[in-house]
């Protein structure tokens, strides 16, 4: 019997994730430039719309709730317009938010872009420099219990103040009491986080050099094979899926690149928020059973279709069917 991309599509819906990280809240301001400003030598945008969605780990969820797995995001959300507003698109979609903070939260981080018919003028940041989250004992005490409701726990790292090394640790020791539940991480480097312990890291190929404390001699880039070993060698994942843009992702395991799968996009838009599809793809795939070669070729078409689009979006399950129908067979089963 053969299985398919899309029988592992369907399976995915028996999933239960936990999504925890930086919740951030994405704008974009579009329209059009028909002239440059007489005040400074610069465009006048004349616009046209308004568009919010979710972002960072908020983004991570919501590709997991489109396609069909019962999800809580949780992190730490402000008490302010923006908060609200990512609280309704989360709850739209079906997912359920947790907030891990007590007492008054700092201001909900919003990334305004400014686009100009296909083009990206300019990006807003409104944050403040947060402090390392130093989680309450009540919110330590919630832990085990949203972790026991799930199969799989994504922990999305934007590095904005959720995730310092207490807090990773206390999420990891309480993730190894619940049989069988699956981890993931989207790590950022820069963070100098110890990251053992954790089944899948996602890290793109920038932060793999970094990872593996390897930085690049000039122009000469270190192999993937000696990313891969040292990676392994500091953090020892039990998977490690390494993302090469264009060049597709490189599959590891105990310290040996094992596949490099090619990309299978038709058309490149707008790389925003691809990473957070592929984690989301592939740790909810794994956890439903699937190997790690069948979820990346999952992920690797979830990843196709939204770069084909501008701006953060999350995977639509319509536009991954139909993707996906003209190569469905991935394994013997």
């Amino acid at each position: 019997m053969k299985s398919t991309l899309l029988d592992l599509l369907d399976s995915l819906g028996r999933v239960r994730a936990l999504v925890i990280g930086d919740l951030l809240l994405d704008h974009y301001i579009r329209g059009r430039v028909r002239r440059i400003s007489p005040e400074a030598p610069v465009p006048v945008l004349e616009v046209e719309s308004d568009a919010y969605t979710a972002g960072g780990a908020a983004n991570v969820a919501l590709n997991l709730a489109r396609l069909g797995v019962r999800t809580v995001a949780a992190g730490v959300l402000g008490d302010d317009e923006a908060g609200g507003r990512l609280r309704e698109i989360l709850g739209a979609a079906g997912v359920a938010c947790e907030c891990l903070a007590a007492g008054a939260n700092p201001p909900t981080i919003i990334k305004t872009r400014i686009v100009a018919g296909n083009q990206q003028v300019c990006r807003v940041d409104r944050e403040a420099a947060p402090p390392a989250y130093q989680p309450d004992a009540a919110a330590l005490e919630r832990l085990p219990a949203l972790m026991r409701g799930a199969d799989v726990v994504i922990f999305s790292d934007y590095a904005k103040g959720v995730f310092g090394q207490a807090f990773l640790d206390a999420c990891v020791s309480a993730a190894r009491e619940v049989p069988g539940l699956f981890t993931a991480m989207d790590p950022k480097p820069a963070r100098r986080l110890e990251h053992s312990g954790i089944g899948l890291l996602t890290p793109n190929h920038s932060e793999a050099i970094a990872l593996a404390g390897l930085p690049p001699a000039g122009s000469c880039e270190p192999p993937l094979a000696a990313l891969c070993e040292s990676i392994h060698r500091q953090f020892a994942p039990e998977n490690l899926v390494i993302t090469l843009g264009a060049d597709g992702m490189a599959l590891c395991r105990g310290g040996v690149v094992e596949k490099v799968m090619p990309t299978v996009a038709q058309e490149v838009f707008d790389v925003s928020g691809a990473g957070d599809t592929v984690i989301a793809v592939l740790s909810a795939a794994m956890a439903s059973g699937a190997t790690l070669e069948n979820a990346a070729s999952l992920a690797n078409h979830a990843a196709g279709c939204v770069v084909a689009h501008a701006g953060t979006v999350p995977v639509r399950r319509d536009e991954l069917v139909r993707r996906i129908s003209a190569h469905p067979i991935f394994a013997e089963s």
